[in-house]
């Protein structure tokens, strides 16, 4: 058995490395090179980003340029794929969407579903290939069928987050060789490779906003969702204006443009239907109970009523344990403390100890 779980040699396992042009998808093919694999490198185009030289993108300009250049390095083929048109439908229109819906999307996931773990796996099949490897920062535990995710070695840069909603039959055919790893072994890794990627920053967390802010790119791409409306309070009392609800997110204090209240105020609410910002006080934010749809479970051995684990909201909080309960394609979590900022089009992932069981989509407030 070799080290991805086939029962064949190395030369004879062939396999598709996705090279976002940054370190450690580079590290990740470089290993499997020198460890004997069969190793195709294939780079995504993913929007016209030519004109960046430096910057935490990925999968444009620059970064394919430096994925050429690795596998030129160490001799392995390698295609770029023009997946710009997928990549605008999958994640920027859905993007652009939920702005326009008063939710807050998260690009990295919708990218992961849609692009990476269903067209270029696809592509990776077609192509005869074994497996599908990834820089991801996870670890993939099982053999070929019934496989599991858990949290990488390295928690500060743990991306199982950001994995929870790859499908069964999908885990069981990628792999993530970095898992085990901390950073600063890929960093020096890509040293001793003496790769020119080795003090490349890593990819921004929304690599397609190349601007300070993700409302330019709203304004650029469709100007009309930016539509002038009232600011509220709780009440319904009109005491500003906005210049559209997808300027703003759910707990955002900074830059709501009113000033005199006697406390700090903070986005409660979005009301799409009255294209009202609702504000209040911070309290008003805390909730125990987040309802789920789309909801995508990993682990068919465990009770999925009144399961004792424990969620996060966002990829860099801890997470806080609660009692979940899901139902054919929707899911409750409740949390035994009060939470803050939960917002509609954020992602809740399940954990039990290490092990990633699943997560879904916050759909709405309670």
């Amino acid at each position: 058995m070799n080290s991805l779980g086939f029962d064949k040699k190395e030369k004879d396992t062939k396999v598709i490395v996705a090279m976002s042009g940054g370190v450690d998808s580079s590290v990740a093919a470089v290993k499997l090179k020198k460890e004997g694999y069969n190793v195709t490198g294939v780079t995504l185009r993913l929007y016209n980003q030519s004109n960046v030289s430096n910057s935490k993108s990925c999968c444009a300009g620059r970064d394919i340029d430096d994925a050429i250049k690795v596998a030129k390095q160490y001799d392995f083929s390698h295609h770029v794929f023009d997946y710009q048109d997928k990549f605008y439908d999958g994640v920027i229109t859905n993007f652009i969407e939920s702005y326009a819906n008063g939710e807050t999307p998260v690009p990295c996931i919708q990218c992961n579903q849609t692009v990476k773990f269903s067209d270029l796996l696809n592509e990776s099949k077609n192509l005869n290939a074994d497996a599908l490897v990834t820089g991801h920062y996870a670890i993939r535990k099982g053999g070929l069928n019934k496989s599991k995710l858990f949290k990488a070695k390295d928690r500060k840069k743990d991306q199982s987050y950001f994995l929870f909603a790859t499908l069964q039959d999908q885990l069981d055919y990628v792999r993530f060789p970095l898992g085990n790893y901390l950073k600063s072994e890929i960093r020096k890794m890509a040293n001793d490779y003496n790769l020119i990627v080795s003090d490349k920053p890593d990819s921004q967390d929304i690599c397609f906003v190349t601007s300070n802010s993700y409302r330019d790119l709203l304004q650029k791409l469709k100007p009309e969702l930016i539509k002038e409306g009232n600011i509220v309070d709780i009440n319904g009392k009109i005491i500003g204006k906005h210049k559209g609800i997808a300027n703003y997110t759910i707990g955002q204090r900074r830059g709501v443009g009113i000033s005199g209240s006697d406390f700090p105020l903070y986005v409660i609410d979005i009301n799409k239907e009255e294209n009202e910002i609702v504000l209040g006080e911070q309290s008003l934010l805390k909730k125990t109970v987040i309802e789920l749809n789309n909801v995508n479970w990993l682990e068919n051995k465990i009770s999925k009523k009144n399961l004792r684990c424990s969620a996060k909201i966002r990829s860099t909080q801890k997470e806080n344990p609660g009692t979940l309960n899901i139902f054919s394609d929707s899911a409750e979590f409740i949390f035994d403390s009060n939470i803050l900022s939960t917002s509609p089009g954020q992602a809740c992932v399940f954990y039990l100890n290490e092990q990633v069981l699943g997560g879904g989509w916050i759909t709405k407030k309670i």
